[in-house]
């Protein structure tokens, strides 16, 4: 399985390059008020004997809570192992929706127990939110816990995944309205998360793709004061056809962002299929 690899953790960067079949770009910034930036992304890509696969993690260390940072990177080092070492044997034996979320959950379990014992023995508190994705030739595979968000972009904007968040279940409870939410002051305040409880209830999702698609994956500093329509006017696969492209397009957000006084770390991938 050759591979080109890229990591990033506070802003640190390794990357080992071969040929590629997916466009990508990635930004990430400490914003405007908070000292340590204490987002992670991990990201990958791989010729395997199904074709070329892509993956890549955007996580959230919580930013009320101590060494956040160590959080997310910890995940992004699990999933990282898990893309050297166990994705070739999923892929031999074969690669479904259900062993990849059997696969996942158990990644995030364990490092949800990781983080808690070390917390636990520092007595301190860290946790982080997570979004992975994984893009094969033809369909999709994502987990997210949290409210790190995954969104693919064709036609329009379409968001992949939930926020496990108070609001979000007042917003499936009918309590609020999605203009609401996000208004609301409490719209940061996480049902799930890694590293903080014991159980932890990641949510998988699937499904197929054109390859015109570009998928966004982003914490949620990057999304509070942009909107919907900004996103797609600016990320829309049109928009988006060099790697060049891609990464003027996500820091012309990002900038967007820091000028609207985001307070928040802010952190954005997009991906696609090489047009």
């Amino acid at each position: 399985m050759s591979s080109r690899i890229a990591g990033v953790k506070m802003n640190k960067i390794e990357k080992d390059t071969n040929s590629m079949s997916f466009l990508c770009a990635y930004h990430t910034d400490a914003g405007i008020k908070k000292k340590t930036n204490q987002d992670s992304l991990y990201v990958a890509e791989a010729s395997t004997a199904i074709g070329p696969v892509f993956f890549a993690l955007v996580c959230d260390g919580m930013g009320g809570l101590s060494e956040g940072e160590l959080a997310s990177s910890e995940v992004c080092k699990a999933f990282a192992k898990w893309f050297r070492e166990e994705l070739p044997f999923l892929i031999i034996q074969e690669l479904t929706a259900e062993n990849l979320e059997t696969s996942w959950v158990a990644q995030l379990e364990n490092t949800n127990e990781n983080l808690l014992d070390y917390s636990s023995c520092k007595h301190l508190s860290l946790g982080t939110t997570a979004v992975a994705l994984l893009l094969t030739n033809t369909h999709y595979y994502a987990i997210s816990i949290g409210d790190s968000r995954l969104y693919q972009i064709n036609d329009a904007l379409y968001q992949i995944t939930k926020d496990q968040t108070v609001v979000q279940n007042e917003v499936d409870l009918g309590l609020l309205s999605k203009e609401q939410a996000e208004q609301d002051s409490r719209r940061n305040v996480l049902l799930q998360c890694i590293g903080v409880k014991n159980r932890i209830e990641p949510e998988f999702y699937w499904g197929s793709y054109s390859h015109k698609t570009v998928f966004l994956l982003c914490t949620d500093g990057y999304r509070h004061v942009v909107t919907p329509q900004e996103f797609y006017e600016n990320l829309n696969p049109t928009k988006m056809l060099t790697e060049e492209q891609m990464l003027s397009n996500l820091t012309l957000l990002l900038n967007l962002n820091k000028k609207r006084n985001e307070t928040d770390n802010i952190t954005a991938l997009t991906v696609r299929m090489m047009p």
